[in-house]
């Protein structure tokens, strides 16, 4: 199902359940210690999915453990990302000479708990309310949410900082399955990372079976230097709020 909403240089993996047995690698058991049993479940799942979508890029699959910020550690020139929620697991995974950051996210197509107001701004709101209006099957405030989770995880890698959920201004365009991301983060004193971080992102969703998924691919930038994609080597990863 998320291949439909992914470039085919982007290889991905997806489960529905976690009947299939995941051997864990070394060290990934000791990460989800003391968690629960459906927890070590779904971490071993989308860690199968992971090592399966590597393997399609001819990477030999290994151990895939949390960073300090709790994201997977890809081997060197991948960038991934992986989601998880009731009923699905998924991995997406791409070489950094074709794209520079990837972000997934699932999400059961059921009302926003907690509504809109932490997640969504005025703006998106009245989007929401139109959306709500044209009649699709879909709840557009958990779609809009799924879609921020996506966003978030293609931009931490090439930020390294955080985007709340009012920085990203989500715009859906229903008839076509796309949304778009303008980016507002906050200013930040010192350094950045001077011409990493993006200012918009474009992703593709999809409502089925009861599920929304929320897909982001960017690609590479032709100026992107070698000493960037070094960092990307190093650093490529994802950080999930639910992780």
């Amino acid at each position: 199902m998320i291949e439909e909403l992914l470039p085919p240089w982007v290889r991905s993996a997806e489960a529905f359940d976690d009947a299939v047995e995941s051997p864990l690698c070394p060290g990934e058991s000791e990460a989800v210690s003391g968690t629960t049993l459906r927890r070590r479940r779904e971490f071993a799942t989308v860690r199968r999915c992971a090592r399966t979508a590597l393997a399609e890029l001819d990477v030999r699959p290994g151990a895939l453990l949390p960073d300090e910020h709790g994201a997977p550690l890809w081997p060197p020139a991948i960038v991934g990302s992986m989601t998880h929620c009731p009923g699905y697991r998924a991995a997406a995974v791409a070489r950094t000479d074709r794209v520079r950051a990837v972000g997934i996210d699932a999400e059961p197509n059921e009302p926003l708990p907690g509504g809109t107001r932490q997640v969504a701004d005025a703006a998106e709101r009245r989007h929401l309310d139109d959306l709500s209006a044209s009649g699709y099957p879909v709840q557009w405030d958990r779609l809009l949410f799924c879609c921020k989770e996506a966003v978030y995880k293609s931009w931490f890698p090439l930020a390294r900082r955080w985007l709340g959920f009012h920085d990203a201004v989500i715009t859906i365009e229903p008839d076509r399955n796309t949304f778009h991301a303008q980016l507002r983060p906050p200013r930040r004193d010192g350094p950045t990372r001077a011409g990493q971080e993006p200012t918009g992102f474009t992703g593709r969703w999809l409502a089925r079976d009861g599920l929304l998924l929320a897909t982001i691919a960017d690609p590479a930038r032709p100026q992107d230097s070698t000493a960037q994609e070094g960092r990307l080597q190093r650093e490529a990863g994802h950080w999930t709020r639910r992780y």
